[in-house]
């Protein structure tokens, strides 16, 4: 038994359902559809969740909502025309649009969710009678009655561990499950939104509760490219990789799958497999526990910029108990995460993200670390990238830290920071930002070519 996940690109046109309904059709394992709201139609085009964030912002500055609300209708409308679905799934999709202008806005801290909400759990429903029209044994169900339980935080909600056994319940459903994405109910009964890209975090949550054999997610690429894309021409596609090098890839700028949702499937030991709905016979990236073919160091090289990066030098550094505590206390204070701290003896770099500062508050930052710490040296650097190689097979090979820093130097790109964890299977490279492309270039190259 599968599940399985459909994107928003994968759901933006009538045109694009008709390739969904296909990919159903083609596997009888495939019991459990789990899909996202309508994306893009073409690059210049609106999500529908776009739209909703718009009508939200005109409820709560009381401006004039028809409009939006029929945009929204609109998108649902044109995806059904050609399928003869029922008339009463769209009335109900406008009544349901219609409700959340009128929802209370005062001391209503989950008012942007349910809002958001709307995008996905309308499409479900759409999509429940598409199948239907088209002779798929198909129904919608809704996450309450699936019994996706979460924690009590707006737009960042949990998944609750007892939740999965009432999922499990559902596991020999007769009908096929189309299943909204992106939010659950809290134990309260109110609709509580994942972080971004909740779709996914969604299908690998009804994975996981199923006890599922597969998770595949339908995506509009052929599966997680070794390189940027916009980087490299026509990158190489990994075959396979593990969860903890998709990770690693996923926290450095690889945004074809969202970080959060591998856990749950990491966890209960189901493969992950992302597939293009546009080509579904190509067999896309498979996301396992272990792999056994480690003949290739590296699977793959991204990149990240938004960094920011303090450097302290303080002769003697390393025989001053809690040095390294005093200066993790000064960022508490500022509110402060990091995410990289390199050191020496008498040198210490502290990684972070530019977008937590501004001027005042690194100018206090500056002064409050001079004046506790009183440093030899201390200066700040902006506008860093990060760029990570990743690989399990590192680990079993001598020599990839030496062959990145030589193609690296042979375009003179000058290193602010190198980091390399004690599992082995990741390093990664601090650089001015300008040079990000180059470095991905060389790298690759030297990897891959």
């Amino acid at each position: 038994m599968k599940v399985i996940k459909f994107g928003g690109s994968s759901l933006a046109s009538a045109e694009q359902v008709k390739k969904v309904i296909q990919i159903i059709k083609d596997d009888d394992k495939r019991r459990f559809v789990v899909v996202s709201a309508p994306g893009k139609r073409a690059s210049n085009d609106r999500k529908v969740t776009d739209l909703l964030i718009d009508l939200y912002d005109a409820c709560i500055t009381n401006k004039e909502t028809f409009a939006t609300i029929d945009a929204i209708y609109q998108r649902y409308a044109e995806i059904a025309a050609p399928f003869g679905i029922d008339s009463a799934v769209l009335a109900d999709i406008l009544e349901s649009l219609q409700t959340l202008a009128t929802l209370p806005i005062t001391d209503n801290s989950y008012f942007l969710d349910e809002i958001l909400s709307a995008g996905e759990n309308n499409n479900a429903k759409l999509i429940a009678s598409i199948c239907q029209a088209s002779g798929i044994p198909a129904r919608y169900i809704n996450p309450k009655e699936l019994g996706i339980v979460v924690t009590n935080e707006p737009q960042n909600a949990h998944i609750l561990t007892k939740a999965y056994k009432k999922i499990y319940e559902w596991r020999h459903a007769k009908e096929i499950l189309i299943i909204p994405g992106f939010f659950g109910y809290t134990e309260n009964g109110q609709i509580c939104t994942f972080s971004r890209g909740g779709s996914d975090i969604s299908g690998a949550i009804v994975a996981r509760g199923l006890r599922a054999s597969l998770y595949e997610n339908f995506t509009d690429v052929n599966g997680i490219y070794a390189a940027h894309p916009g980087y490299i021409h026509e990158p190489e596609t990994i075959a396979e990789l593990t969860y903890r090098e998709m990770r690693e890839l996923a926290y450095a700028g690889f945004s074809v799958f969202h970080e959060e949702a591998l856990m749950p499937c990491f966890q209960a030991s189901i493969p992950v497999v992302i597939k293009n709905t546009n080509n579904p016979s190509h067999p896309g990236t498979q996301i396992v526990t272990e792999r056994t073919n480690l003949e290739r160091p590296v699977v793959g090289i991204s990149s990240d910029e938004g960094f920011s990066m303090i450097y302290l030098s303080k002769y003697l550094m390393n025989k001053e108990v809690g040095f390294t505590l005093r200066i993790l206390e000064i960022f508490r204070d500022f509110d402060l995460n990091y995410e990289h701290m390199p050191s020496g003896i008498d040198d210490l770099s502290i990684i972070f993200r530019s977008e937590q500062l501004n001027e005042e508050t690194e100018e206090e930052l500056l002064r409050k670390i001079a004046y506790e710490i009183n440093p030899d040296e201390l200066r700040i650097t902006h506008d860093l990238s990060l760029v990570v190689v990743v690989g399990e097979g590192m680990k079993q090979r001598v020599g990839s830290m030496a062959e990145s820093t030589a193609a690296l130097a042979r375009k003179n790109i000058n290193l602010e920071m190198i980091n390399q964890g004690s599992s082995e299977v990741s390093f990664m490279f601090g650089i001015h930002k300008e040079r990000e492309k180059d470095a991905i270039r060389s790298l690759y190259y030297t990897f891959f070519e």
